[in-house]
């Protein structure tokens, strides 16, 4: 069963084995963490996200670190909030799981998240903490998992989340 921390801070800092990067279909690197994460990485990210041709939403892939102190970066596409018709809540789930198996496939033991489809992709922020927190809890491998909330906001919403809610 995976281990989950939750705090505030910058994932593109985390000296783990992998970080998850919220990122587009394209792998093209665009706002929010994914063009943090692109930056910090440096241009042979984007170099190799181009190799991979894209990914589908709620799969993920995975790419050396480069730059940042993690040795790889997992890449997954949120689901965009559609009002809950369009199997979002399962596709956010799916996200997180496959990121997760992508960590146990690379040999890796500490893993990184940031909060999957919060930003632009209009996700509800306690749904899909609640979504992250039980996919990652019910997650069968000894991984060390945290999550990092850039805002408080974020950070408040999982603290709630994983503190009042019985998974």
């Amino acid at each position: 069963m995976a281990k989950l921390n939750i705090i505030k801070g910058d994932i593109t800092k985390m000296p783990v084995d992998a970080i998850v990067n919220a990122a587009n279909t394209a792998l093209s690197g665009g706002g929010g963490v994914d063009g943090a994460i692109h930056r910090a990485a440096g241009p042979q990210l984007d170099e190799a996200c181009r190799k991979l041709n894209g990914c589908p939403t709620g799969e993920a892939k995975t790419t050396p670190g480069f730059n940042l102190p993690a040795k790889y970066v997992i890449h997954t596409p949120g689901p965009v909030w559609h009002g809950g018709s369009q199997n979002e809540s399962q596709l956010l789930r799916n996200s997180y799981v496959n990121s997760l198996k992508q960590a146990v496939l690379n040999h890796c033991t500490t893993v990184a998240f940031p909060s999957i489809s919060t930003g632009i992709y209009s996700f509800p922020l306690e749904k899909a903490a609640k979504i992250a927190i039980t996919a990652i809890q019910e997650f069968d491998a000894p991984l060390d998992v945290t999550m990092v909330c850039f805002d408080s906001v974020t950070y408040d919403a999982f603290l709630n989340v994983s503190q009042n809610h019985s998974f």
